[in-house]
């Protein structure tokens, strides 16, 4: 049976993330850094764009190992502006040195990244229910809550709009639609998950 996916899914490149990340819980800090770079980087530009590039920006920026990204020098910045793999901004190539520095701090507070970045979800997927992609908001308030304390953490370029697509990335939010067959063989965990999540989301984060 041909398997129903979520309407924005149509190159070979897009439905192979679809199929194998989008909406799926990710707790590896690398992996957390490595989306939180990647949708910095699409600000203005089509994810499509960036997955092309995916394996660029992993060459060029240390496979995407927060201690190492934090150590380049303003000449590693001026030699990526070379780089014709990823996108040549100077601002979003230095908020990734920036942002790699800041989650450094965070994961020496928290224990991780991990740890920080979930808890705006309450420590689960929140997972939705809609029906038509048209429903899927650009915000909420989980995602500017989490804009607010990273831009206060010394983070760039992760406003509202980039965190909850961050937030859809590594599976923080569950945004399949309710055809979507990604939605299938999760849905009883993921009803689970949503009551959960809907009962822990007032807690306290511990900032």
């Amino acid at each position: 049976m041909k398997p129903v996916r979520c309407s924005w899914a149509r190159s070979p490149e897009m439905i192979e993330y679809h199929d194998r990340e989008w909406g799926r819980p990710l707790h590896d800090d690398r992996g957390l850094f490595e989306f939180l770079v990647l949708e910095g980087a699409q600000a203005g530009l089509s994810w499509e764009t960036i997955l092309r590039k995916r394996d660029a920006y992993r060459k060029a920026f240390k496979d995407f190992d927060p201690a190492r990204v934090a150590r380049m020098t303003s000449s590693a910045v001026d030699k990526l502006m070379s780089n014709p793999g990823i996108v040549r901004n100077r601002l979003k190539i230095n908020s990734a040195v920036e942002n790699a520095r800041a989650f450094l701090v965070v994961q020496k507070e928290f224990g991780s990244f991990d740890r920080f970045i979930w808890a705006f979800v309450g420590g689960e997927p929140i997972v939705n229910a809609r029906r038509r992609s048209a429903a899927i908001p650009a915000t909420t308030p989980e995602s500017e809550a989490m804009s607010k304390e990273l831009r206060k953490r010394g983070f760039r370029f992760v406003g509202p709009t980039i965190c909850y697509a961050f937030m859809q990335a590594v599976g923080m939010v569950d945004d399949h639609l309710t055809e979507c067959s990604a939605k299938g063989s999760r849905a009883r965990r993921a009803r689970r998950s949503e009551a959960r999540s809907v009962s822990r989301r007032g807690t306290d984060r511990g900032f």
